[in-house]
């Protein structure tokens, strides 16, 4: 059996080099069209919005600083507490699954269970017959009021 040998392109990676560059030149070309239209932007005295827009872009406005950065709490529990409780939860399933697997019962004395069933439900009942139906159906006939006519 002989093997043969597929031509392969001699520069693969030349070719995703040049669409990659291609690509990012196009990117280059358009981004010198994007501006900022609303640095001219302006607005209208009479808007209703105009007192706001005026408050907020004031550019002498205070920024805030780093250290007015509030401090971290100090009542939350440590990082690693959070693992150690995570992994005590999938512990507890592992248990769980562990002592609910179905090699862990056998049903057996089904008899005895079934009989302590029926015994805890009551007597047993006659079922229902079609003169039973027939007298239920014709009781509530009788026990109903038609609706008022129009």
């Amino acid at each position: 059996m002989t093997e043969m040998n597929a031509p392969r392109p001699p520069f693969r990676n030349a070719r995703n080099a040049a669409k990659l560059l291609a690509v990012g030149a196009a990117g280059l070309v358009l981004t010198g069209c994007i501006g900022n239209p609303l640095v001219d932007a302006k607005v209208d005295p009479a808007s209703p919005v105009a007192a706001d827009v005026a408050r907020l872009t004031r550019t002498n406005r205070d920024y805030p600083r780093f250290s007015e950065i509030p401090a971290p709490p100090t009542d939350l529990r440590p990082v690693g507490l959070y693992g150690r409780e995570a992994e005590a939860v999938k512990a507890a399933g592992a248990r769980l699954i562990a002592e609910t697997a179905p090699e862990t019962w056998t049903l057996g004395d089904t008899q005895a269970f079934a009989d302590r069933a029926r015994r805890d439900a009551g007597p047993e009942l006659e079922p229902a017959t079609d003169r039973d139906s027939d007298a239920f159906a014709r009781e509530l006939r009788e026990r109903a009021t038609p609706p008022p006519p129009r």
